[in-house]
C-alpha cells in the first residue's frame, strides 16, 4: 500500500482496529488485544504488534474508545455536556517509547445529572457531524450500551445510556430463557412484544418468564421466544427514552441489522428514522481530528 500518512485506532474493552490511512483505500487491521486484557505498560506493545511492519517514521496515531479509560493507556478526561465532540484539542499525549508512535487519545463525554459518561460513541457522532453539519435532532446509537444523544447547534446537548443489549445477552445466555431462545427470527412476535412492552412497562418481569412458561406448555418456538425477548427489551427501552425521540429527527448509527430492529420500533410510532453505518462514522470522526490536527501543525 501507499506509504502510512497517519493512523485511526478503535480501542475497545475487547478489540483493537486500526486503520492505515494514506493516499489510498485505508487498511484496517485487527487484534484481540482490547483493553480489558492489558496493563497500561502493555497497551504500546500491543499496537507495534499490529501497526509495527509498516512504520517507516514518525506517524500521527489517532485514537478513541476505551484506550482512554481510568484503567486504560493514558485517561483521557471526560468532556462534559453540554459541548460539541470533544476532538483532537482534547486528546491526552502518552508517554511512548517509540518515536514513531506521535499518540492522541481522544477523550469521552460525561453528563452529571442525570450520571453518564460514553467512550467511542462521541467520536461516531462527531464523523456523523461532520457530514451533516446542520442536524438537528436525535442520534441512537444501538449497541451493548445504546446511547441516545440530543443534538442542537453541533453540540451534545444531553444523553442517556440504556444498557438494553447487555441484558438482552445475558437474559439469553445466563437465565432460564436461555433454555427456550433461538437464533432465529419473528417479525410478528417482535411487534407484539414491543406494542407490550411499550404500553405497560411495569409488567415486564412477568411478561419476560411468560416467554419460558410458553416454550414449556406449548410447542417450541425459539425464534419467536428471540424476536419476543428482543420487543420486550427495546420496547421498554423506547418506554424510557420517549422524551428523546418524541416529535424528533431521528438518526441511528450502528450495526445494520441491529439498527433495523430500532427502525422498526421507531416507525411503529410514526418516524422514519436514517441510518448510518458505525465504523464509517468512527473513521469519519477519528478523520476530522485528524484534519484538525493537520490545520494546528500547519
Amino acid at each position: 500500500m501507499n506509504a502510512v500518512e497517519w493512523i485511526a485506532v478503535d480501542w475497545g474493552t475487547s478489540a483493537l482496529r486500526a486503520w492505515l490511512m494514506g493516499a489510498g483505500t485505508p487498511r484496517l487491521l485487527r487484534s484481540d488485544k482490547g483493553m480489558g486484557g492489558l496493563a497500561p505498560d502493555q497497551f504500546e506493545a500491543a499496537l507495534l504488534d499490529l501497526v509495527g511492519p509498516y512504520l517507516d517514521g514518525p506517524v500521527p496515531v489517532i485514537a478513541c474508545g476505551m484506550v482512554g479509560a481510568r484503567q486504560g493507556w493514558a485517561e483521557a478526561p471526560y468532556a462534559k455536556v453540554p459541548c460539541v465532540p470533544p476532538g483532537i484539542g482534547n486528546a491526552t499525549r502518552p508517554t511512548v517509547a517509540d518515536a514513531r508512535l506521535h499518540m492522541h487519545i481522544l477523550p469521552g463525554v460525561s453528563q452529571d445529572k442525570p450520571a453518564d459518561v460514553m467512550r467511542g460513541e462521541e467520536t461516531q457522532i462527531a464523523g456523523f457531524l461532520a457530514q451533516t453539519p446542520d442536524f438537528d435532532g436525535v442520534l441512537c446509537l444501538p449497541g451493548t450500551h445504546t446511547k441516545w444523544a440530543q443534538i442542537s447547534a453541533g453540540e451534545i446537548v444531553s444523553f442517556q445510556t440504556a444498557m438494553t443489549g447487555e441484558l438482552f445477552a445475558l437474559l439469553s445466555g445466563q437465565s432460564v430463557l436461555r433454555h427456550s431462545i433461538g437464533t432465529g427470527w419473528d417479525d410478528a412476535a417482535f411487534g407484539e412484544a414491543l406494542s407490550d412492552a411499550m404500553s405497560r412497562p411495569q409488567a415486564i418481569a412477568a411478561k419476560l418468564f411468560q416467554i419460558r412458561a410458553d416454550s414449556l406448555l406449548h410447542a417450541p418456538a425459539p425464534d419467536s421466544a428471540r424476536a419476543r425477548l428482543s420487543g420486550l427489551l427495546i420496547g421498554l427501552e423506547l418506554a424510557a427514552t420517549k422524551p428523546y425521540w418524541l416529535g424528533q429527527r431521528v438518526a441511528l448509527i450502528g450495526d445494520a441489522a441491529l439498527c433495523a430492529r430500532y427502525a422498526e420500533a421507531l416507525a411503529a410510532q410514526g418516524l422514519q428514522p436514517e441510518h448510518t453505518n458505525a465504523d464509517e462514522m468512527t473513521l469519519a470522526g477519528l478523520s476530522a481530528a485528524y484534519a484538525s490536527l493537520e490545520e494546528i501543525s500547519s
